[in-house]
């Protein structure tokens, strides 16, 4: 859906709150940006219409996709974009005392309702050299926005597409839960994080402030200092636990939990697995499950695995039964997962078929432990019965690759194309305003993603089209496509009267990317050797390119 609101208005500005940290601002960028902008200004360029880019030349984590994030960010931050006296102040002190005056009243007047923004949809599957962005407007102003842009954009999508690739790998059926806060780097980090991952694929997470600034579901028990923290069940003072349905109250359900210890020991298909269990442990499983009968969900290698934290939970776990509620499950912090978790799966069967419990043997199983990608890979080849997966570390900081290395670059000034060259051809851009698109294929699988100038005809469905690699003459090959998804739409108009596109919950977010993943074919997506996703552009703008470039580019003289 979509607005018809400019945005230069105060009912389209009023819409959109502020950026969720508050110290994005527009002084949140470097010290260059404001020396050009003073430059452009001195030079009489500052209201000159520039059209810029924001992409970036390389997947990450050796992979053949990213998904793209951080655009409601970016949307928040132009909303609310206007310097203040105390930053105008703090702008001046920081740049030579011979910039003029006028400079500094050109800041106050300074807003963002020139700029357009035409954005790739938040959660897309994005690939390199195709703008995630296009931001059109007065140079100095755009310019302004480069670093904030670039900063919400590149760690949010490095991280919303490391959590796809732990989905990928753990699977569709497994619950993934983030437990990066502690190891984020700082508090925005972990924030973010938290929003992110969720977008990309994960259930939930165990940070309390994401989860009721973005509405994600939280999930979390309790450390191995709880445990640790009991020294026998005499410490416990009220052993009393109502039934679930309120019928009735048994008084000590420590003496039942341990009557259901006593019966595990002595079992027929039991027997020999344990002998005496840790009874410190023991008591800090029956206090947490009196604190929580309805939700209880045990750490339980505290001390050890099979002999103690296994037996003591399904103690606890059998005694809850007897009064309605029904045990969670169990968290495995460390040792072989894979068999730990194959194990703990025979033990529950083993009491569903002793006691008639029907389906105890499913109870849930969660595993974590400095998990990544790799060990995720390596549980799926040895085989496990993991329910659900704790991930942090490698996770939110992004262990296998630090950034994403998004750019922000200028194609066009005045209506004039420019383009940036480089021996190394990776980092030459893609001059001039572009429209770009999607080609799916028979099988609804995408294709190709093509750039075009602004001015060519779309492609169109059944219509064959000469795609061409931006660089290499000879890459090259005709498509044509069952479907064509034009990917940039427009989500801040500016003074024009485009119609502005909404900004979608996160969940609607999320639902997209997991959607758009779905879409990718197999070979695209598998971790090793994956299949390049072809990047093309038009004939037409393939022979538009390699002119510039010519003319641009200085001729050598050999003496």
């Amino acid at each position: 859906m979509a607005e018809n609101i400019p945005n230069g208005s105060p009912e389209s500005v009023n819409i959109i709150d502020g950026p969720t940290n508050p110290m994005v601002t527009p002084i949140l960028t470097d010290l260059y940006q404001f020396t050009m902008a003073y430059a452009y200004w001195k030079a009489g360029k500052h209201n000159e219409r520039a059209v810029f880019d924001l992409y970036f030349r390389r997947n990450p984590f050796g992979g053949e996709y990213t998904i793209f994030a951080g655009l409601e960010e970016c949307i928040k931050f132009i909303a609310s974009f206007k310097l203040t006296e105390d930053e105008i102040a703090f702008i001046r002190s920081s740049l030579p005392p011979s910039c003029e005056d006028g400079f500094y009243e050109y800041l106050r007047g300074l807003d963002c309702s020139d700029i357009e923004i035409y954005s790739v949809s938040e959660g897309s599957v994005v690939f390199p050299k195709v703008p995630l962005m296009r931001i059109e407007g007065p140079i100095a102003v755009v310019q302004l926005l480069e670093t904030p842009f670039v900063n919400l954009t590149n760690y949010a999508s490095l991280v919303t597409t490391n959590a796809a690739r732990h989905r990928f790998v753990a699977g569709r059926s497994k619950m993934l839960l983030e437990f990066g806060l502690r190891r984020a780097q700082g508090p925005d980090g972990g924030i973010s994080a938290s929003k992110y991952c969720y977008m990309g694929g994960f259930d939930a997470t165990s940070n309390v402030a994401a989860g009721k600034l973005f509405g994600i579901p939280l999930r979390g028990t309790h450390s191995h200092a709880f445990v640790s923290s009991f020294l026998s069940p005499d410490e416990i003072i009220d052993k009393s636990l109502q039934h679930h349905d309120g019928s009735s109250v048994c008084e000590d359900f420590v003496s039942l939990v341990q009557t259901w210890l006593n019966k595990l020991k002595w079992s027929h298909l039991l027997g020999g697995i344990f002998s005496e269990t840790n009874q410190s442990e023991l008591a800090a499983f029956a206090s947490y499950a009196l604190a929580f009968p309805g939700s209880f969900l045990a750490l339980v290698d505290t001390y050890d695995v099979m002999r103690s934290g296994l037996p003591n939970f399904c103690a606890v776990a059998l005694a809850l039964n007897d009064l309605g509620y029904k045990a969670v499950g169990i968290r495995l912090d460390s040792g072989d997962l894979a068999y730990q978790s194959c194990e703990a799966r025979k033990f529950f069967c083993a009491i569903e078929k002793e006691f008639g419990l029907l389906g105890f043997g499913k109870t849930s199983i969660t595993a974590s432990n400095d998990l990544n990608e790799e060990t995720l890979d390596a549980l799926n080849k040895q085989g496990h019965e993991v329910d659900a997966f704790g991930i942090g570390t490698h996770l939110v900081t992004c262990y296998a690759q630090a950034a994403l290395g998004v750019v922000f670059k200028l194609v066009e000034i005045n209506n004039q194309p420019r383009i940036k060259l480089s021996e190394d051809v990776s980092k030459v851009s893609i001059p001039c305003k572009k429209r770009c698109y999607r080609l799916y294929g028979k099988e609804g699988y995408p294709l190709v993603d093509i750039m075009t100038g602004e001015n060519e005809p779309s492609p169109k469905v059944g219509e064959r089209i000469l795609c061409r690699h931006p660089f290499s003459e000879s890459k090259r090959a005709y498509v044509v496509p069952q479907h064509v998804e034009e990917l940039l739409k427009c989500f801040w108009p500016g003074n024009s009267d485009k119609i502005r596109e909404d900004l979608p919950p996160l969940k609607e977010i999320r639902e997209r990317c997991i959607e758009q993943l779905d879409q990718m074919r197999p070979d695209h997506m598998r971790r090793l050797n994956p299949t390049p996703y072809k990047v093309s552009v038009s004939a037409k703008l393939y022979d538009f390119i390699h002119f510039l470039w010519l003319n641009e580019a200085p001729v050598g003289e050999l003496q």
